[in-house]
């Protein structure tokens, strides 16, 4: 019986350090829950998750296998500036609207997934908004159009 104890001590040490890795593994990938926003675009309703911090703005919707209907990301920058989005480790096909202060969208962009293609507003804007790709569209929600609902918004 003895013979096997540093075996099962073995593999109890190897059960344990998978187990860490494991962990580690989905702690990078995991996103922490972000604050909700509901938003509107005329008569449409956006599930928004918001992007507001540095890093929270950083990770956006990287790593995401999808997006639920209606749902997407609203980046709020600290000021007005002509921002841009890329799309490394993100998953899927999405289209980001940068918004002016007033809630108007300045310009809508198409984005393809796991790419790093610069993608930026054609005027200073604190505000993008990232949903899947055509969503606007598919609305006919463009430039000019109105989003209601963000916080800070005049």
């Amino acid at each position: 019986m003895t013979r096997f104890f540093p075996q099962a001590q073995r593999l109890s040490a190897w059960a344990g350090a998978a187990v860490a890795a494991l962990s580690l593994a989905g702690a990078v990938t995991a996103q922490a829950t972000l604050p909700q926003q509901t938003l509107r675009a005329g008569m449409h309703l956006i599930r928004a998750e918001v992007a507001s911090t540095p890093k929270t703005r950083e990770t956006g919707l990287m790593f995401r296998e999808r997006l639920g209907p209606n749902q997407g990301m609203l980046f709020i920058f600290d000021r007005p500036g002509i921002q841009c989005m890329w799309m490394r480790n993100t998953l899927i096909p999405l289209s980001v609207a940068f918004i002016a202060d007033d809630g108007v969208i300045a310009n809508i962009e198409d984005m393809e997934p796991k790419t790093e293609t610069s993608h930026c507003a054609v005027q200073p804007v604190r505000y993008a908004l990232e949903m899947e790709q055509g969503w606007f569209a598919k609305r006919g929600l463009k430039a000019g159009t109105r989003i209601d609902g963000i916080p800070g918004a005049r």
